[in-house]
């Protein structure tokens, strides 16, 4: 985990100009490719930060007009906020946040959901790089696939649309961690309730 006070450029200048934009505190509840790499440390490009959650609503407003693909911030540093309308995430992960860069903002909060709830908001979309992002955390971690797995049935499952899909889908992301970790796939495992 990435232990610096400060994201690297132009990460900074963009939050700084964000933070003087608003004059309340302000939490940005955020996931992604954005979590993974300047948090976790994964090396690769991202240019959006993905959010769930940003309150105060009207400060949302605010940073939105600002940070939104195509505004203002966005055509300076070419980077944006991206508010993600629609994505599984576990019921319970306000209570397992972490603040990214505490201190770094004086209204600006960065908030990252935890490397397990991380992962388990990539399910649904199982794109290649949401299948190297799991990789690499449940490597960095390293992820306790019992966490993982428990998490997924009591606080997500019950949220999807076709959980039976993603019950198949976590079933192949635990068999490829327990490979890579030179395990043997768990034979006869329930695959959902």
């Amino acid at each position: 985990m990435s232990l610096s006070s400060r994201p690297p450029e132009p990460w900074d200048s963009f939050f700084k100009d964000l933070d003087e934009a608003v004059d309340m505190t302000v939490r940005l509840d955020c996931i992604g490719g954005f979590v993974v790499t300047l948090l976790y440390g994964l090396e690769r490009p991202t240019a959006d930060i993905d959010v769930i959650e940003l309150a105060p609503r009207a400060a949302a407003e605010t940073l939105m007009e600002l940070g939104i693909l195509g505004g203002p911030l966005h055509q300076r540093y070419r980077i944006y906020l991206d508010r993600v309308a629609v994505a599984a995430i576990a019921e319970s992960y306000e209570d397992r946040l972490v603040e990214m860069f505490p201190g770094a903002y004086r209204n600006l909060h960065l908030m990252a959901l935890d490397p397990y709830d991380l992962a388990l908001s990539k399910l649904e979309r199982n794109s290649q790089k949401d299948r190297d992002d799991v990789r690499f955390l449940a490597r960095t971690i390293p992820f306790d696939l019992d966490i993982l797995q428990e998490r997924y049935a009591t606080e997500l499952r019950w949220q999807l649309g076709v959980p039976k899909r993603e019950d198949l889908t976590l079933q192949l992301w635990l068999d490829v961690i327990r490979e890579d970790r030179g395990m043997a796939p768990a034979s006869g495992e329930q695959r959902g309730s």
